[in-house]
This record gives C-alpha cells, sequence and structure tokens, in this order.
C-alpha cells in the first residue's frame, strides 16, 4: 500500500509546487528579487517625495525639541499628508481602524462561542480601504490606457519613405499619457510636380501626465492644419505661438519645440528652435553643431503690443550627416545618486554613432540612458529623433 501512496503524493507534491512557482511567476511577472527590491525602493522613494512636498519642514525644525521631537513630528507631518490624499470617509474609515489596531480588546458573544478581536476589525478595515483605492486605480489606469491609446494615433507610428534619408523616432512618457510630441510628415507641394518638403516636429509641453497630453494633442491639430496650407515655416511658427498663448493658462502651460522643414531635393533645411534642447547635428566629418537659431517657448505671454518675433536657421544636410533631437527627459535622467545623465554621456553616445542606421543610433542612445538610470523611476517624458542623410 506504502509503494502505492507514494507516486501519487509525489505527484500531488510536483503539482503544488507547479502551481506556487506559477503563482508567484504572475506576482513578480518573472523579475528577479533583486530588481524587485530595486523598483520597492525607487516607488518608496517617489512616494516619500510626493508627501514630502505637502511638508513645512521649516516649521517642523523650529517647533521641534531635540532629535527625537523631529522625528515624531516629521512622521506625523507626512502621516497627515498621506490622510489628507484620502477621500474624507477614508480618511474616518482609516483613523478609525488605527484606533481598533491599537486597542487590545475582544468581544465575545453571550454564550462565548464567538469572539472577535477589535483589531481584527481594524485590519479589515484597512483592507477595505485598500480595495477601495485600487478600484480607483484601475478605473483611472484604464482611462489613462484609452488616452495613451489616443496619443498613439496622433503620433507616426513610421516614418515617412524620403529617398537618400532615415528617421528614427521612440518616446517614453513619465507616466501612462505624456506631454512630449514629434512627428515627420510630407507637407502638399507647390505644385503638382514640386517635390514635397519634410516637415519635422519635436516639441515638449511644460508639465506632465493629462493636462500635458492635452495640450499636446491640439499642438498637433495646430500644426497639421497650418502645415496643410501655402505656409511657409515662419507662418507656421507665428501660428502655433498664437495658439498657444490662448490655451497657455497665463504661460503655465508654455511649449518647447523644435520644428525644420526640408527640401528633399536640394537637402536645404530650414528650422526654428522655441526655447527647445538645442538639437545635435554630426556631420559626416565627426564635427558637431548646435541648431538654437529661433526664439523663446510658445505660449509665453506677451510684453509689448507686438507678437513674438522667431528668427530660424539655414543648412544644407549632406550625406552621412546626423541629427539628433530630444526633449529634457533624456539629459534630465537622474540615476540613484541623482545624478543627471547630460549631455557630457549624450554626446559621446552620438559621436560614436559615425555611419550606423538611424535606428542603431537610437538604441544606442536608450540604452545608456537606461544603463544609467537603472531602477530609479523616470521623472520626465523621454523621446528622440534621429535623421541619418545616406545619399
Amino acid at each position: 500500500m506504502r509503494s502505492t501512496d507514494n507516486p501519487v503524493r509525489s505527484a500531488a507534491r510536483r503539482s503544488r509546487r507547479s502551481e506556487h512557482r506559477a503563482f508567484w511567476s504572475r506576482v513578480t511577472e518573472g523579475i528577479e528579487l533583486q530588481q524587485l527590491w530595486g523598483q520597492f525602493l525607487s516607488d518608496a522613494k517617489a512616494s516619500y517625495d510626493l508627501y514630502a512636498k505637502d511638508v513645512d519642514w521649516e516649521k517642523i525644525e523650529q517647533r521641534s525639541k531635540g532629535r527625537i521631537g523631529l522625528v515624531i513630528r516629521s512622521v506625523w507631518a507626512l502621516f497627515q499628508a498621506m490622510l489628507m490624499k484620502l477621500t474624507p470617509a477614508r480618511r474616518v474609515l482609516l483613523l478609525i481602524a488605527i484606533v481598533l489596531l491599537l486597542v487590545q480588546v475582544d468581544i465575545h458573544s453571550p454564550n462565548h462561542e464567538f469572539s472577535l478581536s477589535l483589531s481584527t476589525v481594524g485590519v479589515l478595515i484597512v483592507f477595505l480601504i485598500l480595495a477601495l483605492e485600487l478600484a480607483d486605480r484601475v478605473t483611472m489606469k484604464r482611462d489613462l490606457e484609452i488616452a495613451r491609446e489616443i496619443q498613439v494615433w496622433l503620433v507616426p507610428d513610421h516614418a515617412p519613405d524620403v529617398s537618400g534619408m532615415e528617421m528614427a523616432f521612440a518616446t517614453r512618457p513619465q507616466n501612462t499619457v505624456a506631454g512630449d510630441y514629434y512627428d515627420a510628415f510630407l507637407r502638399p507641394g507647390a505644385g503638382p510636380d514640386d517635390a514635397r518638403p519634410l516637415l519635422i516636429a519635436v516639441a515638449d509641453v511644460a508639465g506632465k501626465s493629462v493636462p500635458a497630453a492635452l495640450l499636446m494633442a491640439s499642438f498637433q491639430a495646430s500644426l497639421h492644419a497650418l502645415a496643410s496650407t501655402p505656409a511657409d515655416l515662419s507662418q507656421i511658427v507665428a501660428g502655433l505661438d498664437r495658439y498657444a498663448r490662448a490655451h497657455s493658462l497665463e504661460g503655465r502651460r508654455f511649449t518647447t519645440a523644435f520644428l525644420a522643414q526640408i527640401d528633399t531635393e536640394t537637402r536645404e533645411m530650414e528650422f526654428t528652435n522655441a526655447g527647445h534642447n538645442d538639437p545635435i547635428l554630426m556631420r559626416a566629418s565627426g564635427e558637431v553643431e548646435r541648431l538654437s537659431a529661433g526664439g523663446p517657448p510658445f505660449g509665453l505671454p506677451l510684453f509689448t503690443e507686438s507678437e513674438t518675433s522667431y528668427g530660424s536657421g539655414k543648412i544644407r544636410l549632406r550625406p552621412g550627416d546626423l541629427l539628433f533631437i530630444f526633449t529634457d527627459g533624456v539629459v534630465e535622467a537622474e540615476n540613484d545618486k541623482g545624478e543627471e545623465f547630460g549631455e557630457s554621456h549624450l554626446l559621446p553616445c552620438i559621436q560614436d554613432a559615425h555611419s550606423e542606421s538611424a535606428a542603431a543610433t537610437l538604441q544606442r542612445v536608450i540604452a545608456a540612458v537606461n544603463a544609467f538610470v537603472g531602477q530609479v523611476r523616470q521623472h520626465d517624458d523621454i523621446t528622440c529623433f534621429v535623421l541619418r542623410i545616406n545619399s
């Protein structure tokens, strides 16, 4: 009988272990423990920063007497900051739960057949609050995913086909939706037989998440509406600035942008930099140029009756040239020491690109940023646009 039962019990144990491993794999999504710990530390730091912004640390230091008093007041202030993030009803529930957790009292039925600890009730209330917060988060996440899908529709999923040119681009939002924008499309030609100029745009709306994403969508619509007319680049720039000022909330939601129009036959490029990070143009010879001609960000309030005047630059692109356009999320990406990636790390990536493809250069830069940042949570949107002139 024993020899018959052992294989059965062994099979049952293997089945349970398999189920446990499958459960653990679902929970961790296959991530190693070291990476999970790194993510936890990153999340903890981000949460602390969120609550710490609502604390008057100077007042706490003035009122605290001794180190212990400082710790107690700091913990109490952080708890209040966390508490105020909840709805009023959930704040009351959480306070009740804390009181019940501290009270070591059991409630017994008259015949002592049933007993219930008040601390257990407190734990159940905490789980109830957690379930409510998770439900809100899931609902919001679903809405943000829909908004993200709409955003994806607004930017190109592949580069336009232009002979002798190669393009690659990528964006990674800090949250589900982003305030960064990139685009590349062929404008209508002046005549039926004229070559269609290529318009390139990379923009960054001040702020993050939904408000910035909404303005990004309006910026995209304005750009495409203006680009469909016979307007030249300077007129497009002026139109974008007028629209941005009308929707910038008195300058609080300004937009930095780099716009360029390229003659696809002569490779002549006219560009305007509206307060954006200076793109990097690496010539085939290895010489690096920065494209800074332009003006202030779009949407800043006017201090005179005349409109903001934007300058422009003109250059000729030659075979072997590489143009790298990026948003500030690239150079301001931070590691766990608070150090920024910076142009001191970015420039070598571009200079080492030489004659590799635009996609390879893009991958090189993204990999360098990821290696530098490690497990630290991303704090800004990251967008890169690479243009390689092959002939």
